[in-house]
């Protein structure tokens, strides 16, 4: 068995933007949105899907800031008043098992190594496989369908 621990973002870089003006929010790249449904509104702090009225931002996020060809950066949602989450090892959260995932495996250089697609109910078993692979330092998850970056997977 390979320990895996999954990790949401750190809110500090995200907390100050939640007073700004829907103009200046624009001007950055970003939306202010309120949950019309959940499970639909991803918050990559917390992990969890927003709760119907929740407040989040829509806004770009480097995800895979690396000197590598796999730099990255995509959309993410983060909500009002998260606290980041770090789950205990091997746990994955319904705000994974209930989406097509997307796990892209990368060497401490920040090249990728393997790949899969996978239906949320195996997410465990696919990151299993892929760090069987001692050249895999580390995982990153993105929903397969819209492509946006879900969370970091580390080595527990």
């Amino acid at each position: 068995m390979h320990p895996f621990q999954l990790v949401g973002i750190d809110p500090a870089p995200f907390e100050p933007l939640f007073a700004w003006s829907d103009e200046q929010l624009a001007a950055f790249g970003a939306v202010r949105r309120t949950a019309t449904e959940s499970p639909g509104f991803p918050c990559r702090v917390s992990l969890q899907d927003a709760e119907v009225g929740d407040e989040l931002l829509l806004l770009p996020y480097h995800h895979h800031a690396t000197a590598s060809p796999y730099r990255g950066s995509g959309p993410i949602f983060v909500r009002r008043g998260a606290a980041q989450r770090r789950l205990a090892p091997g746990e994955l959260p319904g705000y994974v098992t209930r989406r097509v995932i997307s796990l892209r495996a990368y060497d401490a250089q920040g090249m990728m190594v393997d790949a899969t697609v996978c239906e949320g109910s195996v997410v465990a078993a696919a990151i299993e496989r892929l760090f069987s692979d001692p050249e895999v330092a580390y995982l990153q998850l993105h929903n397969a369908k819209q492509g946006c970056f879900s969370c970091q997977v580390n080595r527990a």
